[in-house]
């Protein structure tokens, strides 16, 4: 059975601009995946060639096992079924919201056309909305507007392009799990394109974190936090310190943060110099230990600080610990590594 989505070794060039890269993902009926990256790191280009409005110069791109892009052909955006849901959300301003979701319905008969636009509204939580008009709505609601609008015509796949960043940040998440509950209500497939990783593992099964055009991981939320396999991926993803720090012997070959080598940290040599990726929470103070780090900076969050440790040679670290752990800054306080996650590059 064909995936829903798959891209094959696509490229995507601007001139001799290479903006995408021997591309390779693909999605099943109903999962939900996700472009993660900095700016101008090919997420957006890569949605528009799905889409159709920009050509590839390299390998396919295959909806529900059927070609609709390679550098000799080219399905027409509007032939594609599929669906888009816009940065800024692109309602129809005087139109109201019953006739924004039923635009794409106009082939319907108009029974069949208001039925499923009462059924798309209810869906979305805006079943006594349909008489208003977009400028009427919160930014939330409008969102929800877009994605009822996208849906309408049962397209094959649904393309998210960064559809919550005009919102405040306590909202965006919050949408995104949203979206997401709507989305496998219906067993949609959908693309999100995002520089948020909050929004990413909010919302998406798989991510394939992008840089410079080329992927960098592509794997589960929990995988890119706790596993990155490369030096961007750590420092891209959550809050952590890459540590450069030197092995020591066989039984403790990193002393600085008193860890000894087993088999989930590997073996390094005696003298080898090693990268150790440590996240806030990986830091855990405990009054018993001996290792006691310098406190920098602190900054309190209600039920915990956030304190900014140093190490002997200069390097940082943080700690999350319980606001109740009242250290000042400037005094040390006693700390053990969880040696279970740390990563070591």
């Amino acid at each position: 059975m064909p995936r829903q989505l798959e891209l094959q070794s696509v490229s995507v060039n601007y001139g001799d601009v290479v903006a995408a890269k021997d591309i390779s993902f693909g999605l099943g009926a109903g999962e939900i995946g996700c472009l993660l990256g900095p700016s101008g790191c090919g997420k957006t280009t890569l949605l528009r060639a799905i889409a159709g409005f920009e050509p590839v110069s390299a390998g396919s791109i295959s909806l529900h096992g059927e070609l609709i892009s390679s550098p000799s052909h080219n399905v027409p955006p509007e032939q594609r079924r599929v669906g888009m849901v816009f940065q800024d959300f692109a309602l129809f301003p005087h139109l109201s919201i019953e006739d924004n979701v039923g635009f794409g319905l106009r082939t319907l008969a108009r029974r069949e056309r208001r039925r499923r636009v009462e059924e798309l509204l209810e869906l979305v939580g805006l079943g006594d909305f349909h008489a208003r008009f977009p400028h009427e709505l919160s930014g939330g609601q409008q969102q929800r507007v877009a994605l009822a609008r996208a849906l309408a015509p049962e397209p094959e796949i649904i393309l998210l392009d960064e559809p919550f960043s005009s919102l405040d940040s306590a909202l965006r998440e919050t949408l995104a799990v949203e979206v997401r509950a709507l989305l496998k209500a219906r067993n949609v497939t959908a693309v999100l394109v995002t520089h948020d990783q909050h929004e990413a593992f909010a919302m998406a099964d798989s991510i394939t974190l992008l840089n410079e055009g080329e992927i960098v991981q592509s794997d589960s939320a929990y995988n890119l936090y706790h596993h990155p396999r490369t030096r961007f991926a750590a420092a891209f993803i959550g809050d952590g310190a890459l540590l450069t720090l030197t092995a020591a012997d066989d039984k403790q070959w990193l002393p600085e943060i008193g860890l000894s080598p087993d088999s989930e940290t590997g073996h390094p040599e005696p003298g080898a110099l090693v990268q150790v990726l440590v996240r806030p929470e990986d830091v855990v103070y405990d009054p018993q230990s001996r290792v006691q780090l310098t406190v920098l900076r602190r900054a309190f969050r209600g039920a915990e600080f956030l304190y900014t440790l140093a190490l002997p040679d200069g390097q940082q670290v943080q700690c999350l610990a319980s606001s109740q752990v009242d250290v000042a800054t400037g005094e040390a306080l006693p700390v053990r590594f969880n040696q279970r996650h740390i990563v070591l590059l």
